[in-house]
């Protein structure tokens, strides 16, 4: 490990990676190699850590840099910390560095939908939800109330965008995933590979023959796959065609839906017990 200083004399290239480079950017950055992500926060950055994932660089408050280097158990002389007082690094970046402390990690393959779902029982698709901050508090109910993996469609906002890991306080480094290739076809082979693998479907939706969250025919299922939609959009039809079950969430005062993410809590506890 080695310290870097930053100044207005001295900006570091790779400085750009973290504040003036798109996660999509990153994410291709050594395309066909896979890519790169930037996380912030320590506990976040901690729980990467212990999940495998390597580290590039990091970017530390210098008060804060000995600290988080004992606590990350930093000794590797490639890799590199860039420090700098609060003033500087936010005058040059225009970011608030969240806690004083963001990591630039590289990528790992991802899994299979067999190789990630078939010793569980209960597993979560996220079919599409696009904001980052739904699939980020979607993973932490998920990992608070034991769901055991989770599959994203391709048009999901990507779990390890800085917002999404951010908010699901590392999560996302914890409970297994992962997401679709968007060449993968149709849309909906991700439900016969389920079927395939002893999973029933559930998904969540508002129809006339949906079944309640607590319907005990569904809560008996012993290998259970939760789908949940599109914020504005839910699931599609065909989707909705292949499934063993539509279950809905029974509401009051005429409200037909709620959140993504406030849903995901419910029906996680509800199906997890």
């Amino acid at each position: 490990m080695k310290y870097e200083y930053i100044t207005k004399e001295n900006i570091p290239t790779e400085l750009e990676l973290y504040f003036n480079t798109n996660e999509t950017q990153l994410l291709h950055y050594y395309e066909p190699e896979l890519g790169l992500f930037v996380v912030e926060s320590p506990m976040v950055i901690e729980r990467a850590l212990l999940a495998g994932y390597e580290p590039v660089s990091f970017v530390m408050l210098d008060s804060l840099a000995d600290k988080y280097c004992e606590q990350f158990k930093i000794n590797d002389s490639s890799i590199t910390v860039y420090v700098g007082d609060y003033e500087t690094i936010a005058g040059l970046t225009g970011v608030n560095i969240t806690r004083g402390v963001l990591a630039l990690m590289k990528r790992k393959p991802l899994a299979s939908i067999k190789e990630i779902t078939e010793s569980f029982h209960r597993i979560a698709v996220f079919d599409d939800v696009e904001n980052p901050t739904n699939v980020g508090s979607m993973f932490r109910s998920a990992a608070a109330l034991g769901i055991e993996a989770v599959i994203l469609t391709s048009a999901s906002a990507d779990p390890l965008y800085r917002r999404a890991s951010r908010v699901s306080v590392g999560t996302v480094f914890q409970v297994p995933w992962t997401k679709l290739d968007k060449k993968s076809a149709p849309a909906t082979a991700y439900i016969d590979e389920l079927h395939q693998l002893s999973f029933k479907t559930a998904a969540m939706a508002l129809t006339d023959n949906s079944v309640n969250i607590n319907d005990p025919h569904l809560k008996s299922e012993e290998k259970l796959a939760i789908i949940l939609g599109n914020e504005g959009f839910g699931l599609s039809e065909e989707v909705l065609a292949k499934t063993d079950y539509t279950v809905k969430i029974p509401m009051h005062h005429n409200v037909d839906s709620l959140n993504v993410a406030a849903a995901s809590s419910i029906v996680f506890w509800e199906l997890t017990k």
